[in-house]
């Protein structure tokens, strides 16, 4: 089992707190640092000190950590076009010397649409099939030729399919969600990974099924996906810890339980067992207090260790 840290910047973090936990988590040995992409915080949080642009964020620690993967859960299809959106992802590759990854999905945030004064179409999932195809052709245009497209959302025409990035055939593309019959399909024709947040250990089973047999339904080999879970974390040794870790993050105990990993280092060994039972092969560890180093020190000298081995 792959673990790797993922943060939720629009509640409140600054360029250094990220680049912070980035450092941290790459010394610690953990896998992946991958952060949302949304410019407005959510519920009852100011968001101070404001929003910070994934990809731009994601450049900049690209230039300071040198073996962590990088990458976002999830980019919004509704937020850049796509021709623009695989330049700047191929352009933070080779800035990373090829460790980024895509995750790319059909945004949900309705009301950071309109604080942005972007369209918020009712179906999405047209703009995001269309997206993932020019993004993958994109990358996978022979050096020389051009690229062009024309769909019913996009159209491309000449364009030199440049900058290319590093990894080959293309950085890994993540494809996630809990739809019972399109996600799975769109993961099966186009993604490196399926990825699912915040379920239960079945409802994952489930939604990994579904989504190897879409594979199998094209003909593809289930095999070829990573099939990953995010889900919130809080670490402990006590029980008085753990309860103040929770409040931290305005969570309760019972609820981090039922639904994410919460309690002692043994709990959530137990606990990602039965993920990687029900075929999880990554898990991503959502961090919401970005100043809980300790956390993550905890996770990582008694949790990783008995994980990474099975």
């Amino acid at each position: 089992m792959q673990l790797r840290i993922f943060i939720e910047p629009q509640q409140g973090a600054s360029y250094a707190a990220q680049l912070a936990v980035a450092r941290i988590s790459e010394d610690l040995g953990f896998e992946g640092f991958f952060r949302s992409d949304h410019y407005l915080s959510m519920g009852a949080v100011s968001g101070l000190p404001g929003p910070t642009d994934s990809w731009l964020t994601l450049a900049a620690i690209a230039r300071e950590t040198s073996s962590i993967r990088l990458g976002t859960l999830m980019s919004a299809a509704t937020l850049r076009p796509p021709g623009v959106l695989a330049l700047q992802v191929a352009q933070v590759d080779e800035m990373s010397g090829g460790r980024v990854e895509l995750g790319l999905g059909t945004g949900w945030y309705e009301a950071e649409h309109r604080a942005l004064g972007l369209p918020f179409p009712a179906r999405r999932f047209g703009l995001l099939e269309e997206q993932l195809r020019i993004i993958k052709g994109l990358w996978t245009t022979p050096p020389g030729e051009l690229f062009d497209f024309a769909g019913e959302h996009y159209t491309l025409s000449g364009n030199p399919a440049l900058p290319r990035p590093v990894q080959r055939p293309h950085p890994p593309l993540l494809v996630g969600g809990k739809g019972p019959r399109r996600t799975p399909a769109l993961a099966a024709r186009y993604a490196d990974e399926y990825n699912i947040g915040f379920v239960r250990a079945e409802e994952a089973r489930l939604q990994y099924q579904r989504t190897r047999d879409a594979c199998e339904a094209i003909g593809r080999d289930p095999e070829e996906l990573c099939y990953s879970v995010a889900l919130a974390v809080c670490a402990a040794t006590s029980e008085a810890r753990l309860a103040e870790r929770a409040d931290r993050v305005g969570r309760g105990v019972a609820e981090l339980r039922a639904t994410g990993l919460a309690g002692s280092p043994a709990e959530i060994v137990d606990k990602i067992g039965s993920y990687a039972r029900a075929g999880a092969q990554r898990i991503y560890l959502q961090l919401l207090d970005l100043d809980d180093w300790d956390q993550l020190e905890l996770l990582a000298h008694h949790v990783m260790p008995q994980v990474s081995a099975e």
